[in-house]
């Protein structure tokens, strides 16, 4: 392990049923020195397999182990691991994320020379390497459909959801901003997440990222993606799944709460401007 860590994050990591993930998330971010022990919070979300009893023997010494009493969902997870938090940023990650290098250096040297951005996704990647194209534009109702439904596989609506994902952003190398990132890796000032009222904790699952980053832009603050910047993401997009599965109808009821605080166009993209009612 290194000696010496970078000393500015506190990685805040939610279990829920995936100690095995956890524990490979965490161990990079050890090994690498992005951050010491004592510095990440591991909050298991009431679980009910044997996570608990695992992280607590596993997990290496130093690590806060915080136990949720109640699954109140993935923000009120992050909320409670923020809570214990002390340093200037919150990195947070989802358990089926590991980091390869220490290319979250640079994210340090960009918050302290642009003091607007409120908070930075990071470039995730699949193990094999392809991008995940993790920063996005507002939705539209259109935008739903086309990315829940094949036809948005299909000229014109291709066109219409790679704008929706931002994959042209991507070519340039440099970062930019974006109008949402995934919260599967991102990192937020800890102050703003506070002063913002954290994660809205009546989205269970999903949309709860665009809800924060919406939040950001409203306070003033920017919403930055930075390619380069990898974190794996060995995931399966479940809320892909028709809308008929548990996880299609959860996101498609998180999209209505998200729809009755702010506003969703049938077909115009809002973009930052316009999500405001």
């Amino acid at each position: 392990m290194p000696a010496n860590y970078l000393g500015v994050f506190n990685p805040v990591i939610v279990n829920y049923r995936t100690p095995d993930l956890t524990l490979k998330c965490v161990e990079s971010i050890v090994r690498l020195g992005i951050a010491a022990p004592q510095d990440i919070v591991v909050v298991e979300n009431a679980s009910p397999d044997n996570s608990y009893e695992r992280l607590s023997r596993e997990l290496m010494q130093g690590i806060r182990l915080v136990r949720s009493a109640t699954n109140g969902g993935f923000g009120a997870g992050v909320n409670l691991g923020a809570a214990a938090c002390n340093h200037e940023f919150v990195l947070v990650l989802n358990p089926d994320t590991y980091f390869e290098d220490l290319s979250i250096q640079r994210i340090i040297a960009l918050f302290d020379e642009e003091p607007d951005v409120g908070i930075v996704g990071l470039d995730l990647v699949y193990p094999g390497g392809a991008r995940q194209f993790s920063a996005r534009r507002f939705y539209s109702l259109l935008d739903v459909a086309g990315r829940r439904l094949p036809i948005g596989q299909y000229w014109p609506f291709k066109p219409r959801i790679d704008r929706h994902m931002m994959r042209s952003a991507w070519d340039a190398d440099q970062p930019f901003d974006a109008e949402w990132v995934m919260g599967t890796g991102f990192i937020v000032r800890r102050a703003l997440f506070n002063d913002i009222g954290g994660m809205d904790e009546a989205y269970f699952l999903y949309m709860e990222d665009v809800d924060l980053c919406a939040r950001v832009w409203q306070a003033g603050f920017r919403v930055v993606c930075v390619p380069g910047v990898k974190l794996v993401h060995d995931h399966q997009r479940t809320s892909a799944a028709g809308p008929l599965s548990w996880a299609g109808r959860l996101h498609l009821q998180s999209l209505m709460r998200f729809r009755r605080k702010f506003h969703v166009p049938l077909f115009r993209q809002p973009g930052i401007s316009g999500l405001w009612r």
